[in-house]
């Protein structure tokens, strides 16, 4: 960078001064946009130009050389009374508008009878006109501008000392007959339609307009970010209920999960030890093997517990990072001696053989169909919530026959695939011997038919024969990729 020849090495860089500038302007414009200095602009600004107008009118236009001293020191004295009033009446336009502009109206009509102009009142009504156009509707606005405008223009033609002061305006003499027609216009309308009236008229109109204009602009825009404040809360609102949502669907997610690993292992850990302590005394092989049975059961649902609880506090932890909460890391790290969530796969359609091998080992006589089949045709070409699905379904139903069908003939589970479809039907013989109807919650039977449902299947589960019967139906692709 070069610097002219006399130029202060120091000298400010355009870039900077504009950014200076700007930031100036920003601080202004924000103070400015305060209401209490708002307000106090506004009126002191009609204040000033009233006075200046109404008491200056003499020394501007030579009022004295046609109206005597006393005439013209009364016109001034009602010039300041009258900006009082309309300077007080606008220190209520925003709480009452469609009053303050019918008492600036009335003022203005007041200033044109006893000095002959409105002096500075055109600004009062569009200030006033502005505050209602914020306040209110169009048709109220052009109704309630109508209203204070119209009475304006007729006593602006009709007041004599309109047209002494509106003549002097336009640097004519008042007593000269030709300055009080337009030249403008033809015949009986350019005597009514006179150069005074429209050099007071005129600008009370366009001062109105702006106003209004003003006033609609202002209204749009609150109206604009009422409508943008309004649509956020929706949106927070929809957001917050859709988390809803999601988070009670993952507790019933969760509450199926449980339900499926404890009610199984709970149920099947019973029927082991009740049939190791049996045994113990004429098989101690046998109740070796159950109880072996019984501590790697309770050992896989102990895992399957804590990987479904593991995935829960890992949601939970990734809403406390992206929420930003204090603390969360700490309590992380509290926990970091904690074994971590086994992250093993869910399992599916491969360990049902093992499923059927724990529940034999229970004392429950299962027999399958289906199970072993691999390939395009088999179960196991599912995809992997497919094949949980049918190992939860194959899991409950083998659950609810251990519990309430003990010494059962026997258990049949068939897993095939039909047109479309994987099909699982888990039948039982019944309960081999008396037993007392334990009602169950039911819970198992909602929980298969949420699963099946999310596929679009169905689930039929009732009395079949003399025992029970669950039936499930999948819809999956079949082999040409129909659905």
């Amino acid at each position: 960078m070069t610097l002219e020849p006399g130029a202060p090495r120091d000298a400010p860089r355009p870039a900077a001064v504009a950014a200076a500038a700007g930031r100036v302007g920003a601080h202004v414009g924000r103070f400015l946009r305060r209401p209490a200095v708002a307000h106090v602009l506004v009126v002191g600004g009609f204040t000033a130009w009233a006075l200046l107008m109404g008491l200056g009118a003499d020394s501007m236009y030579w009022l004295s050389e046609h109206l005597d001293s006393a005439q013209v020191l009364r016109m001034q004295l009602a010039c300041v009374v009258l900006t009082a009033a309309g300077a007080t009446a606008l220190c209520w336009r925003r709480s009452r508008p469609v009053v303050v502009a019918a008492a600036v109206g009335t003022l203005a009509i007041a200033s044109l009878l006893a000095t002959g102009a409105t002096n500075g009142f055109e600004i009062g009504l569009a200030i006033a006109l502005c505050s209602v156009a914020v306040a209110r509707p169009v048709r109220d606005v052009w109704l309630t501008a109508a209203a204070v405008v119209l009475p304006v223009a007729l006593v602006a033609w009709a007041a004599p000392l309109v047209r002494v002061l509106g003549t002097r305006v336009i640097g004519r003499d008042p007593g000269d007959p030709a300055a009080l027609r337009s030249p403008l216009l033809p015949g009986a309308l350019a005597d009514a339609v006179t150069p005074a009236w429209l050099v007071t008229v005129v600008p009370v109109v366009v001062l109105v307009l702006l106003g209004i204009a003003c006033g609609t602009l202002l209204r749009n825009r609150r109206l604009r970010l009422a409508a943008l404040a309004e649509a956020a809360q929706a949106r927070a609102a929809e957001q917050e209920q859709r988390a809803r949502l999601t988070q009670a669907d993952e507790r019933a997610r969760v509450a199926r999960e449980m339900h499926d690993v404890v009610a199984h292992s709970i149920t099947v850990m019973v029927a082991l030890g009740g049939g190791a302590a049996a045994a113990l005394d004429r098989a101690p092989d046998q109740s070796r093997l159950a109880l072996k049975e019984l501590v790697e059961t309770g050992r896989t649902a102990l895992d399957d517990v804590r990987r479904i609880l593991g995935v829960l506090h890992a949601a939970e932890d990734a809403a406390e990072d992206a929420a930003g909460t204090p603390g969360g890391t700490a309590e992380r790290s509290s926990d970091s001696s904690s074994e971590p969530a086994p992250m093993e796969p869910q399992p599916g359609t491969t360990d049902l053989p093992r499923l059927v091998e724990r529940f034999r080992t229970a004392g429950l006589p299962v027999r399958t169909r289906g199970l072993a089949v691999t390939g395009l045709d088999g179960p196991a070409c599912l995809d992997a919530t497919a094949q949980l699905a049918v190992f939860r379904i194959v899991q409950e139903s083998l659950t609810n026959a251990l519990r309430h069908a003990p010494g059962t003939a026997g258990v049949d589970v068939e897993v095939r695939r039909a047109p479309g479809a994987v099909e699982v039907v888990v039948t039982d013989q019944g309960p081999g011997q008396d037993v007392a109807p334990t009602p169950g919650t039911r819970r198992g039977i909602v929980g298969m038919t949420e699963r099946v449902a999310a596929f679009g299947g169905t689930v039929e589960a009732g009395p079949y024969g003399p025992g029970w019967r669950v039936r499930a139906q999948i819809p999956q692709p079949n082999d040409e990729g129909e659905a």
